[in-house]
């Protein structure tokens, strides 16, 4: 993908960007504003929780075939330190593609730092 496109559904209305997606990765820009803060000032963990989740469908839908549907199965996340107003970036990538299970991995990054890693397990659901 040359431009940044939406990932649609809720992680596109909060304003999520998808800025690549190919290969099983996948790399998600989210600018950090007022609204997405918790009320320490940080930014929300459930706001983290869903760019991670985001970001990693984005990396197995790019190994999917026609008629499967990934669905997020399991989720973790390791909050690293606390998210600030500014932007984020999201990695996403696939780690090990089965026929019914796919693990992801993804990186949460801001200002060079590290703030959650996390990783998943998505069903291969068919249509």
């Amino acid at each position: 993908m040359s431009e940044q496109t939406s990932p649609g559904g809720f992680a596109g209305r909060i304003g999520a960007q998808v800025e690549d997606a190919d290969d099983g990765g996948a790399r998600i820009a989210f600018e950090v504003r007022e609204e997405h803060l918790n009320p320490a000032g940080t930014l929300h963990g459930g706001v983290v929780a869903t760019l991670v989740d985001t970001a990693m469908g984005q990396a197995v839908r790019t190994t999917t075939g026609d008629g499967e549907v990934p669905a997020t199965s399991q989720l973790t996340v390791t909050y690293l330190r606390p998210g600030q107003p500014g932007v984020l970036v999201v990695t996403g990538r696939v780690r090990t593609r089965g026929k019914h299970l796919t693990v992801c991995e993804a990186d949460v990054e801001q200002a060079g730092e590290a703030v959650a890693h996390a990783v998943a397990t998505f069903a291969l659901l068919q249509r």
